[in-house]
């Protein structure tokens, strides 16, 4: 159940005409705090906010004809969740979102606003993979997974794929990790590119499960992170991700809320990007040291920029 390389292009065949080739930034204030070039794949300006469009749309064009009619379900914080929506709404065929109570409120109307049901749940509390099996059970609906699916990762996949055809000649990508599908895909896409790219994923500190993982060379669980990074508030790696990102992905680095918050700042003020806080991420670590980068090419991929405004306000005026 990996990946290769000719699935992430197959991926891109179903994506063509309907997902946003998203422009790669750059910035020469950035370049010059870091003392590189850096190419930020601009995934924030994907159709539903991030780039979880490609992989949910990819998996439920690739369904049966006749298992796609029957409908969706999948789970979510919010990215997947308004991706799902619309993909299933392209095909026309319903979906049943699992989200938790607690998510923003930007993404749960604009799941709803794409005409996705709303089953919520509370995160702390609640298993939402079991509670995303039930509905799917009970009602005969596919199961759409935020990461742990080969046609997810491959999806995923399709950003990398786009900037490493933009800027052949990268050195590093940088890519945030929650459950790993979006760092699969980018990986399985640079190793077949130039295997000398280092690929490195950027979590939050808070919940650091795929660094820990990457040091005990198993899969680790952690408890749920309470992080503004909400996109990346999983708990162990996804199986299926796991098997691809210890063989192809190179580091593991971490960054806190603060920092998070920073990047976002920089983001906004620079280069007029509205980013949400799993999105900006990557260049946190750039900004905070957290990757040898002197005089390089360095890719980064903005996951996403599903921040509300009052959301974004209050994220700001903490670093007053």
């Amino acid at each position: 159940m990996t990946i290769t390389i000719a699935d992430v292009e197959a991926a891109a065949g179903r994506l063509r005409g309907v997902a946003h080739r998203t422009p790669v930034l750059t910035s020469r204030t950035l370049d010059a705090l870091l003392g590189a070039q850096v190419f930020l794949k601009a995934e924030n300006l994907q159709r539903t906010g991030s780039f979880k469009f490609r992989g949910a749309y990819n998996t439920i064009n690739a369904l049966d004809p006749a298992d796609r009619e029957r409908g969706i379900v999948a789970y979510s914080s919010g990215n997947h969740a308004q991706a799902v929506a619309l993909a299933a709404r392209l095909h026309g065929v319903p979906a049943v979102i699992v989200m938790p109570t607690d998510a923003p409120r930007a993404k749960i109307d604009a799941t709803r606003g794409y005409g996705a049901e709303i089953v919520a749940y509370d995160r702390y509390t609640e298993d939402r993979e079991a509670i995303g099996s039930a509905v799917a059970a009970d009602r005969g609906l596919n199961l759409v997974p935020p990461y742990d699916n080969p046609f997810v990762m491959a999806g995923q996949g399709t950003a990398a794929l786009e900037l490493l055809a933009e800027v052949p000649d990268l050195e590093v990508v940088v890519v945030p990790v929650g459950g790993g599908g979006l760092l699969a895909g980018t990986a399985t896409v640079a190793r077949a590119h130039r295997d000398e790219i280092s690929v490195i994923g950027v979590e939050p500190e808070a919940g650091d499960d795929t660094r820990q993982s990457f040091r005990s060379g198993t899969r680790v669980t952690v408890a749920l992170p309470r992080t503004i990074a909400d996109g990346q508030q999983t708990t162990a790696p996804g199986l299926l991700t796991w098997e691809v990102n210890k063989r192809l992905v190179d580091e593991i680095v971490v960054v806190s809320d603060a920092e998070i918050i920073d990047a976002m700042r920089l983001l906004l003020d620079r280069l007029k990007m509205v980013v949400e806080p799993s999105g900006a991420t990557g260049v946190a670590a750039l900004l905070n040291g957290r990757i040898a980068l002197q005089g390089k090419q360095i890719g980064v991929i903005v996951s996403g920029g599903n921040v509300g405004a009052d959301r974004l306000a209050e994220l700001f005026s903490r670093l007053n």
